[in-house]
């Protein structure tokens, strides 16, 4: 349960950067409950939608050597903000593929400093 936790902030952490450094996605309200709800709907949205794409598009994943990937995370981004544009705003689809890279990449470096992805291979080897 305390890694779930630990995702969801690392994700509202992730989206909140993404926000700052990408002047075409905008959150309007940044207070904690409204990053969380977001941080869970981006995280519903990559366990359920984002492998359905993956499967779709994977001939085109597999011609472009994996680049197309990047489009499928701008494609899981612009779903999130058209189903909650009262929480973040994406202007266009070039933003939310540019802010899928960029929320990518600092997911990837908070779960490396904060050790999440040992703390699951360790629980792994404990079953």
């Amino acid at each position: 349960m305390g890694g779930l936790i630990l995702r969801l902030v690392v994700n509202a952490v992730a989206i909140m950067v993404t926000a700052y450094i990408l002047p075409g996605i905008t959150i309007t309200d940044t207070g904690l409950v409204p990053m969380l709800i977001l941080a869970l709907i981006i995280a519903v949205v990559n366990a359920v939608i984002k492998p359905i794409l993956m499967v779709l598009s994977c001939p085109f994943v597999i011609v472009t050597l994996g680049l197309f990937v990047l489009v499928i995370n701008g494609l899981a981004l612009a779903i999130v903000g058209a189903l909650v544009p009262n929480l973040i705003a994406i202007d266009n689809f070039g933003w939310a593929i540019l802010g899928g890279i960029v929320m990518a990449i600092v997911s990837a470096v908070l779960e490396g400093i904060l050790g999440l992805n040992k703390r699951e291979e360790e629980g792994k080897d404990e079953d």
